[in-house]
């Protein structure tokens, strides 16, 4: 009780005044739990009631941890109170613990979702890593390369900077101050806590009413709290960017050092083809397919509109991380689609769809080539008089980090055509962007420049003609640096990033920076210098922009997510599509060809390739008769008529056997060195080229496929046109055939007889030949006159009498010399006079010309029969004997050499010409074969094009079938 008693008396010392009032004392602030203390020692036996509403309130000094009523045992009277302030100052201090322990938990909480909420979700880039990454602990030693790693110190700069929280806390030598002193300098001290919190709303507050420490805490207004959140918002968002682009550049670094490995590491295997690469396939099959571009075609892709000079090409090249394009100060550089897909891979590359050459986008070199290519790529799709053009150019973009999407890059929308264009040049580029836009699963890239005034664009209504909702519409709007310097009203640029300016609607709005206008810049000081001026913007800082509408990154981040998610919603549609197609074109197939296989144009082609070479390999096979008896008809009936009328005729107006000899030698010796080595070498060549015609034209019966008839006579024409006879031929050729000229020794009498029938057949042949142009110049004989009731012409009836009288002189004088001298010219034109017929004298010398041609040639028959028993004279040189056959002489040495010539021919054709005209048979198939034009218009028909569109549609729905269950296997 003693202790008691003293209890009170310090209770008495610090409570002073009358019981029950109300006083000042900061102990009246404790928890009514410290002030229900019975004291039964008090002196004072008078107890008072007290009332239930007492002036003392239970609260905390942290309202953020409510506080329960406690229930009092309330007596009658006045309750003693004993003084126990060492329980109160354990219990004060056990209370702190918790209040730290609690801000403690509640800061680290914070601090994570924080860094959840900034940092992106990796999750979605697991496809970047192959499968065999997973198993490289079996073959690489990472304690090694965690050694290599920074220290942990360094990576606890990352988090937020507790050294600043636990200095705030050091209150234990002012803990009996106002709640609101502690908190004031845990908020000042946190900026992870300023991030967290509201403008308007504090983490802790001062609940203490205290009158000297109130004046002493100020408060931050709203304005310098929303400031600050905007900065600190802007310095976080670049810090984790900066930090998320260096783990992508680590694993860039380290994608490459894992594929790189050679066999001393680990054994590379073959990586699945990616989704983007076979989408593009996909594409790649369509656009041949599809050349129209019809709405067959729906599949999704992101369709790159703007203005001319609106910076399309240099966002591209951002998103393609290369300055991939051709580049020109003002003028038209994009003159046809360039379809470009990006997808990842280990090396920084880029490949044309129809070409094998890798492009290091690393190296300035090649760079400067692939443009180069771009460029004379786009020149060459354009027609003659046109300025745009509407084929695409493939080029796949592989490389570390790259977004996984298909961009199809689309020539400038331009308002006037300008000096050196085609007429019709802004409508074509107006159709070959409706084209594309026309797609409802194509995603709309509009470009707009941010540094001309937004009343000049023209694609802005075009791309709201074809999208009005705005359904698949991103709008981007490009040089917003010169934008903020050249704009007077800084809202105009938010007008436009919030859609408010334009009547056209977008899923998205971005503002980028594509760099200060040199085409010399790297993507890397692009990229930095639009980070920087992003930091430093005050579209940014007053809130003008949104940090997420800000970037190249971000823009390509956004369009590959829509790409991918149109492509997810869409594809499956396009399959069933497809495969409705193919089910059309078989049946259409069975009922029009049910015989036949199906085969498309490069199949038809092969097999007509086959026929071709089968066929110039049985040129090869012709006997040796044949090509002789060939080429001997054929040059005899070429050189027939000079023989005839240049060298037999001449030489048998002679008076003697020796003058005929000598005419006969000087003549052939003339002939033979300029005329008929030539000669020769053309009937060769015409000889092979009409037994290769009828090879190529022979109809093989049931097997003849006449759709190959236009593709063999090309094949025929360019290489007849191709091959040249050996130069050197003729040398050789002229000598032989003098050689067997200057031969006179018939061996035997069957060469005799040979000879005598070589010279009546050709004796006959011309006889007929004279006869028949006589019959032409007189008219009909009596005969036909009477039986066909025929009638002569005045000039016929004129040649007729001219004729008769001719033939009357030749009777009187049968050694009549070829030429009719001047006064038997004029006779016969008086005789003629004198019966009534005008003549003229060319007529009578042109009628006399076939009279003794006629004449002449019975002459000669009727020796030629004479000389048939006349080689038993002419192995005596015709000594002591009247017949004289050197005309069978000259026809046997005639004879003779044509079959000599055929035959050197002959083996000239086996054994050169034949190989090196199916040589140049297999040089014109290659070229056809690498030139499609050519085949479309070599072989054509129904059956062709029906073939043609089953294989295309029949690949496509393949394909993707195939993306499909690549597309669903990701998404498990």
């Amino acid at each position: 009780r003693a202790g008691a008693a003293a209890s009170c008396v310090v209770c008495r010392n610090i409570v002073s005044g009358t019981h029950g009032a109300r006083r000042t004392s900061p102990w009246q602030k404790l928890h009514l739990v410290s002030r229900s203390i019975r004291h039964s020692h008090h002196p004072v036996s008078k107890f008072q009631r007290l009332s239930l509403r007492t002036a003392v309130q239970p609260f905390s000094t942290f309202n953020r941890f409510p506080l329960h009523k406690s229930k009092l045992l309330v007596k009658y009277g006045f309750q003693p109170r004993r003084d126990f302030w060492l329980a109160r100052l354990a219990s004060r201090l056990l209370k702190l613990r918790y209040i730290i322990l609690g801000s403690a938990v509640g800061g680290g909480y914070a601090a994570k979702k924080t860094l959840d909420e900034w940092i992106p979700d990796f999750s979605e880039y697991k496809w970047i890593v192959p499968d065999f990454i997973w198993e490289l602990d079996e073959y690489i030693d990472f304690d090694k390369i965690s050694k290599a790693l920074p220290e942990s110190e360094d990576l606890l700069k990352l988090l937020p900077d507790f050294d600043k929280i636990g200095e705030s806390f050091d209150f234990l030598k002012g803990f009996f101050t106002p709640g609101y002193n502690l908190v004031s300098e845990v908020i000042g001290a946190s900026d992870l806590l300023l991030l967290l919190g509201s403008p308007g709303e504090t983490a802790f507050r001062a609940t203490d009413q205290g009158g000297e420490n109130e004046k002493q805490y100020k408060k931050v207004s709203d304005k310098d709290k929303i400031d600050q959140l905007q900065e600190e918002l802007l310095r976080t968002q670049l810090k984790y960017q900066r930090m998320l682009e260096r783990l992508e550049k680590e694993n860039k670094e380290l994608r490459k050092i894992v594929l790189q490995k050679d066999d001393k590491g680990i054994h590379q295997r073959k990586l699945k083809k990616s989704l983007i690469d076979m989408y593009s396939e996909v594409l790649d099959i369509l656009s041949d397919y599809d050349a129209s571009y019809n709405t067959q075609d729906h599949l999704p892709r992101v369709v790159v509109v703007g203005d001319q000079s609106a910076g399309k090409t240099s966002v591209l090249e951002m998103i393609a991380q290369a300055r991939i394009f051709p580049r020109g100060s003002g003028e038209m550089m994009t003159r046809s689609p360039v379809m470009v897909t990006l997808s990842e891979g280990p090396h920084h590359v880029a490949i044309f769809k129809d070409s094998s050459r890798e492009f290091d986008l690393t190296k300035e070199e090649d760079l400067a080539a692939l443009r180069n290519e771009i460029e004379v790529r786009m020149r060459k799709s354009v027609k003659e008089g046109y300025t745009v053009s509407a084929q695409t150019i493939s080029l796949n973009v592989k490389g570390p980090g790259l977004q996984r999407m298909v961009l199809v890059d689309l020539p400038g929308v331009i308002s006037t055509v300008t000096s050196g264009m085609a007429p019709d040049t802004k409508e074509t580029i107006f159709s070959i962007s409706k084209a594309y836009m026309q797609n409802p699963n194509a995603i709309i890239l509009c470009i707009q420049d941010g540094s001309v005034d937004a009343e000049r664009s023209i694609v802005t209504d075009l791309v709201s003609q074809m999208d009005p909702q705005g359904k698949r519409t991103i709008f981007v709007l490009t040089k917003v640096d010169l934008a903020e310097k050249n704009v007077a009203s800084p809202n105009r640029i938010q007008q436009i990033i919030e859609g408010k300016l334009f009547p056209m609607k977008a899923l998205g709005y971005f503002a980028v920076v594509t760099g200060k206008g040199n085409s010399s810049e790297s993507i890397e000081s692009i990229r930095e210098y639009e980070e920087e001026f992003f930091q430093n913007s005050k579209l940014l800082k007053k809130c003008m922009l949104k940090a997420h509408q800000v970037t190249t990154r971000n823009l390509s981040l956004a369009v590959s997510d829509c790409f991918w998610k149109m492509v997810r919603e869409s594809v499956e549609q396009q399959a069933d599509a497809f495969k409705a197609t193919r089910f059309n074109l078989e049946t259409e197939w069975k009922n029009n060809y049910p015989r036949l296989r199906e085969l498309d144009r490069n199949e038809l082609f092969e097999k007509a390739k086959n026929e071709i070479l089968d066929e110039v390999i049985s040129l090869s096979q012709v006997t040796p008769k044949h090509w002789e008896e060939i080429l001997q008809k054929t040059l005899w009936e070429r050189v027939s008529t000079h023989v005839i009328e240049n060298i037999y005729l001449p030489a048998a107006q002679t008076m003697n056997s020796g003058t005929f000899n000598t005419t006969v030698d000087i003549k052939l010796k003339q002939w033979t060195d300029k005329q008929l080595p030539n000669k020769a070498v053309e009937v060769a060549w015409e000889t092979l080229q009409e037994e290769f015609s009828r090879f190529m034209t022979e109809q093989k019966g049931k097997e003849h496929d006449d759709i190959f008839d236009k593709l063999k006579q090309a094949v025929k024409e360019e290489s007849i046109k191709r091959h040249k006879w050996n130069e050197r031929a003729e040398d050789s050729l002229r000598v032989i055939q003098h050689n067997a000229l200057e031969d006179r020794s018939i061996s035997d009498k069957q060469q005799w007889d040979a000879a005598i029938q070589f010279m009546e057949e050709t004796l006959q042949s011309r006889l007929k030949d004279t006869e028949s142009v006589i019959e032409d110049m007189v008219g009909p004989d009596w005969k036909k006159r009477w039986l066909y009731w025929l009638s002569r012409t005045k000039e016929q009836g004129i040649r007729n009498e001219t004729k008769n009288e001719l033939e009357k002189m030749i009777k009187c004088n049968e050694e009549h010399p070829a030429y009719l001298a001047n006064d038997e010219v004029t006779t016969v034109r008086k005789n003629l006079e004198a019966r009534g017929v005008a003549v003229d004298p060319c007529l009578i010398k042109d009628t006399w010309h076939q009279v003794y041609r006629r004449h002449f040639l019975k002459g000669a028959l009727s020796h030629c029969n004479l000389c048939r028993r006349g080689f038993y004279y002419y192995q005596r040189h015709f000594v002591d004997s009247e017949l004289e056959c050197n005309d069978v002489v000259l026809f046997w040495r005639i004879q003779r050499m044509l079959a000599i010539t055929a035959n050197t021919l002959r083996q000239q054709l086996a054994n050169n010409e034949v190989r090196r005209l199916e040589k140049n048979v297999k040089e014109v198939l290659e070229d056809f074969a690498e030139d499609y034009e050519k085949k479309v218009k070599l072989i054509t028909g129904k059956r062709v094009q029906l073939a043609e569109d089953l294989k295309k549609v029949r690949e496509i729905q393949e394909k993707l079938e195939a993306f499909i269950e690549a597309l669903h296997q990701e998404e498990k």
